[in-house]
């Protein structure tokens, strides 16, 4: 069955019980924008004002800019060196970028994509993150950690030392607590950024590769994503006690919450939108696996937009783009 550009396709090897009573996916296909790159996408950011959507295309060493309004890619920004993080700034109104073979964090101007400063993290820039009201940029890096960036004046302030190679991590809005993937040493490292120090390290036990994760700060729930086995990890924020496990798609890299709806959208590689249900703050159910395409495995959900955006690598028969996904009621 040939499901690649149908919304409300699911997977049929859930186990039987798994999926809700329900004739159509929790996601619907909405937007198919093109785009002229082939092999690896990573991370994805979103301009909400001018309703722009940042693609780093790690495999051409590009960002892409799309205009959402018009469907189609306006601006390249070229002659990177394998971007994969990337962060946009509102109220600067400027574009973080980092790269993973030269280690740089590279600041674009919004309007213009001038580049205004390049920052030097050794080796490996990957996951950045943005505090506005700190106005602070933390990337993760392979030589020290996490590294701190002054926004403003876009110059590196400090380094959080941690025991490996960062992936995705969460700031507190409501606190100053970082939880951070360190998948090399097995753990969730908890980090205060204000002293920069390591909190505590909270070990993963028989589950291993984690690397997405999504904060449910209201709930008091850190949700983490694993691929070895392919589980979703829930923990207690307060204690980093777990809370539940799930059997989750193979390869995944991007999980995010949806509170208004209490629905959790997680993408693989193996080719999938899993959508789990939140009870309650104790209690989750996987209740789809919606078929993307072979290693779309990198998303972005934006709230303000109500929109699930999975960027889909360009292969030999499969085209690059990003598929634009509204969640149904």
């Amino acid at each position: 069955m040939n499901c690649l550009h149908a919304a409300g396709c699911a997977a049929l090897f859930l186990a039987p019980g798994a999926l809700r009573a329900q004739d159509k996916a929790p996601l619907e296909l909405s937007q198919s924008i093109s785009m002229d790159i082939q092999g690896k996408i990573d991370h994805l950011a979103v301009d909400v004002q001018g309703k722009r959507l940042f693609v780093a295309a790690s495999a051409n060493n590009s960002v892409q800019v799309i205009d959402l309004a018009q469907g189609k890619v306006v601006h390249k920004i070229e002659g990177l060196a394998e971007p994969q993080g990337i962060a946009w700034m509102p109220d600067l109104k400027r574009l973080a970028v980092a790269c993973g073979e030269d280690g740089s964090c590279r600041i674009y101007d919004g309007d213009s994509y001038k580049l205004l400063k390049s920052i030097d993290f050794k080796k490996d820039g990957d996951n950045v993150r943005y505090d506005a009201e700190a106005k602070r940029l933390y990337v993760a890096h392979e030589a020290g950690g996490l590294g701190i960036v002054d926004a403003e004046k876009m110059e590196k302030v400090g380094d959080i030392k941690l025991d490996g190679h960062p992936e995705s991590f969460q700031l507190e809005k409501g606190g100053k607590r970082i939880f951070v993937n360190v998948p090399d040493a097995r753990h969730i490292a908890v980090v205060d950024r204000e002293k920069g120090a390591v909190l505590a390290r909270w070990p993963l036990e028989k589950l291993e590769a984690n690397y997405p994760m999504a904060l449910d700060e209201a709930n008091h729930r850190l949700l983490v994503g694993c691929r070895k086995p392919s589980k979703v990890l829930i923990l207690d924020t307060e204690t980093g006690k777990e809370v539940a496990q799930l059997t989750i798609s193979r390869d995944t890299d991007d999980l995010f919450i949806d509170p208004p709806s209490r629905r959790i959208y997680l993408t693989a590689g193996e080719g999938f939108i899993d959508t789990i249900e939140q009870k309650d703050a104790d209690h989750y159910k996987r209740i789809w696996a919606q078929t993307t395409a072979a290693g779309a495995r990198t998303s972005l959900f934006v709230p303000d937009l109500g929109t699930l955006y999975v960027a889909v690598p360009g292969r030999e028969n499969q085209k690059s783009e990003v598929r634009a996904f509204k969640p149904r009621p």
